[in-house]
């Protein structure tokens, strides 16, 4: 079995996590110039660049980027069997997810996580697109993908959309149109408010509202009022703050901030979105990962997402 310069491959780790050669000189307790030797014989050896050098700036090369997610993989899978033969499992995870989702659903349930399981050391790695799964990402994620080989996905949600805004722009857009609160308001009343609109949803201008009338068997007037906003965290505020009527979900209007939302009394529809909890098939029987997953799906179920 002919290896690379096994010394290397940390260090190697080390300078492509921190993207600093004297960054990884002190994590390793080496000298620079010794960070700096050990990366040569690994390019000598490889006969390719790891790393793109500009002023103070070090990158990742296409091949040095390769290597890494090998490198990563198997250093971290060493760790975790020597763990095991130790008899000391890891009690921290890494959960690569949405910041929507973190920031609306997970977080304002993490205190159940740590009555359940106080040991568990919860790390969250956030993303403003469905996460790329790889052991250098996290240890588990929520996803919308469910086709990379390798990987266990379990149903947690499937979005649907529908209509909220501030109490009192609602009750005042009633009070305008001489609507009562008692009846159900016609589809014509939004002609006369802003429509706040989330690109990140279908990755287009108006789509959301788009798709909504046509869920409510109409169509998106062209003279209607709409502001764009690039996420939903976004529109939501300004729901909250009395600009307009957004589109939102269910994990976005989960704790007590939101109290003075109001959900209209139009149809939703779902988006065709479906949210997994995904990990690698070969680390299901990882305690940490096994913890994360149950305390996940019941907490999915007891809030309504499942």
């Amino acid at each position: 079995m002919k290896l690379p310069p096994m010394n290397a491959l940390p260090v190697f780790e080390a300078v492509a996590r921190l993207q600093s050669f004297s960054r990884a000189a002190d994590e390793r307790n080496l000298s620079q110039s010794a960070v700096s030797h050990q990366i040569r014989l690994l390019e000598n050896y490889l006969g390719e660049a790891l790393f793109e050098r500009r002023g103070r700036t070090t990158r990742l090369t296409d091949q040095g980027q390769q290597f890494y997610e090998t490198v990563y993989a198997s250093l971290t899978a060493l760790e975790r069997s020597a763990e095991d033969i130790k008899g000391v499992p890891s009690t921290t995870v890494r959960l690569a997810l949405f910041s929507s989702f973190a920031v609306r659903w997970l977080i304002p349930n993490l205190t159940s996580l740590h009555q359940d399981h106080p040991n568990l050391a919860l790390q969250l790695e956030m993303t403003s697109e469905s996460p790329i799964l790889s052991d250098r990402v996290g240890d588990c994620f929520v996803t919308l993908h469910n086709d990379v080989p390798g990987y266990e996905y379990l149903p947690i949600y499937r979005e649907t959309l529908f209509a909220v805004s501030s109490r009192q722009y609602w009750y005042e857009l009633l009070q305008r149109q001489g609507c009562s609160s008692d009846a159900e308001p016609p589809l014509s009343i939004l002609s006369k408010a802003t429509l706040l609109s989330t690109h990140s949803i279908f990755d287009r201008d108006q789509e959301d509202w788009r798709q909504w009338y046509r869920a409510n068997h109409s169509t998106l007037p062209d003279d209607i009022r709409l502001q764009n906003f690039s996420h939903m965290l976004l529109a939501l505020e300004a729901a909250r703050h009395h600009q307009g009527i957004t589109l939102t979900n269910d994990y976005m209007v989960q704790d007590q901030r939101d109290t003075d939302l109001i959900r209209l009394p139009f149809l939703s529809y779902r988006t065709g979105d479906e949210f997994y909890f995904a990990y690698k098939s070969s680390r299901r029987n990882e305690s940490a990962i096994q913890q994360l997953k149950q305390w996940m799906l019941s907490t999915c179920q007891k809030t309504g997402l499942r």
